[in-house]
């Protein structure tokens, strides 16, 4: 499969900032949140990559980082062989229409004083895409293809006035008016209640398959990854510490901290209903995380070797890479 994306040792540290008596107390020692760390992965044309993982492992940020809304501290990353980092402001946002972003909360990006016709034009206008009377047409086709329906009706309506399930739509189909090769979707049915998750859900799948498009699918839910993607990252602390394809993943995890992340899978079943718990403790912090494996405080079968040396993805076969030292 070609390659559309292609991360290299990616890293992104912010710095923290500190008040007078901290910076005393701290010196020339300048703390920073490992938010990436040393990550590394290919997305091919037409696939759907997973990445999953606990609030504040990462996910997001990576995302980011892809689509150069932020800059790394080191590493690369190559857009259809391009190293995004070495190219020009101006050829950025000529690329801009072919990479685009669904962001997590609908009503905190887009704006209360656009309509939804607007806010799905606004693309068009910002690139000069299509002739200016074209553009109402385009956006009305997209919003029925969409499930915003009737679409004339919806076009004039405000963010407020639409449902929440609606305005996930109306961000997707803005996201997908410039007809983009690339996706990031970063958990764009977080906010949506179940009844409307499934239906954007099976959106996402009938627009992948009709605009062939690549996505970097970003969730914290291993069984929605399933549904769509078709192979997973699973990200902890910074660090990709599993990848493969979905089957693999599913039916043979390797690392502990994968092997939680399906047991937290709500079965269908009261009579089959966990008792033991899943993962002890929480996520440690990102300015100061754990030697070694950055899991070990928080794995049942951490060893002392384990705090010791970070351990490299192995290959477990078949494309399935794993960071753990367990056989």
């Amino acid at each position: 499969m070609e390659e559309l994306i292609h991360v290299e040792h990616l890293v992104k540290e912010f710095p923290v900032r500190l008040g007078i008596f901290e910076r005393a107390l701290k010196g020339d020692k300048k703390p920073v949140v490992h938010a990436v760390d040393d990550v590394s992965f290919s997305i091919g044309k037409g696939e759907v990559l997973g990445l999953a993982g606990e609030s504040g492992s990462g996910k997001s940020t990576t995302g980011r980082l892809i689509l150069r809304l932020l800059d790394p501290t080191s590493g690369s990353v190559l857009y259809g062989g391009k190293d995004l980092a070495k190219v020009h402001v101006k050829e950025m946002h000529l690329m801009r229409p072919k990479m685009q972003v669904v962001f997590q909360d609908p009503n905190g990006s887009l704006s209360p004083r656009m309509t939804v016709g607007e806010a799905i034009t606004q693309p068009l206008d910002i690139h000069g895409l299509l002739e200016p009377g074209e553009r109402k047409d385009a956006v009305l086709n997209l919003m029925e293809k969409v499930g915003l329906s009737p679409a004339p009706f919806l076009y004039q309506k405000y963010p407020h006035q639409v449902s929440g399930g609606q305005c996930q739509r109306v961000v997707i189909a803005r996201a997908l008016i410039t007809k983009p090769d690339f996706l990031v979707a970063d958990e764009p049915i977080a906010m949506a209640d179940v009844s409307v998750r499934a239906l954007i859900m099976e959106l996402l799948k009938d627009l992948k398959d009709e605009f062939s498009m690549t996505y970097l699918f970003i969730t914290h839910d291993l069984a929605t990854a399933k549904y769509l993607c078709d192979r997973i990252a699973v990200m902890y602390l910074g660090r990709i510490v599993e990848i493969g394809a979905k089957g693999d993943l599913f039916k043979h995890p390797h690392h502990p901290y994968t092997k939680a992340l399906l047991q937290a899978v709500p079965i269908p079943d009261p009579s089959k209903r966990r008792t033991s718990e899943v993962v002890r403790g929480e996520i440690p912090s990102a300015i100061n995380p754990p030697s070694g494996c950055h899991f070990h405080p928080r794995c049942p079968f951490a060893k002392p070797v384990c705090s010791e040396a970070r351990p490299p993805l192995k290959d477990m076969g078949g494309g399935h890479f794993s960071a753990c030292i367990l056989d």
